[in-house]
């Protein structure tokens, strides 16, 4: 199991701690909020569209079976 976070290069807490300072040096603590609402609504519109997404298909196979 070691071997394949090794392999995957998987971070270890230390390295995240360190990610993690670097983004707040980089950004700020003022930007970080805005771009995780940034994030956030990235993804409830990606969740959003590919629900459409999937009712339009399965509409289009209930058609197709109709026929």
């Amino acid at each position: 199991m070691e071997l394949l976070i090794i392999i995957l290069g998987i971070p270890g807490p230390w390295q995240i701690v360190l990610i993690v300072f670097a983004i707040i040096l980089l950004f700020g603590g003022r930007k970080i909020p805005e771009m995780m609402k940034g994030i956030g609504q990235g993804l409830k519109e990606f969740k959003k569209a590919t629900k459409e997404d999937k009712k339009a298909e399965d509409e289009e196979d209930n058609e197709i079976e109709k026929e």
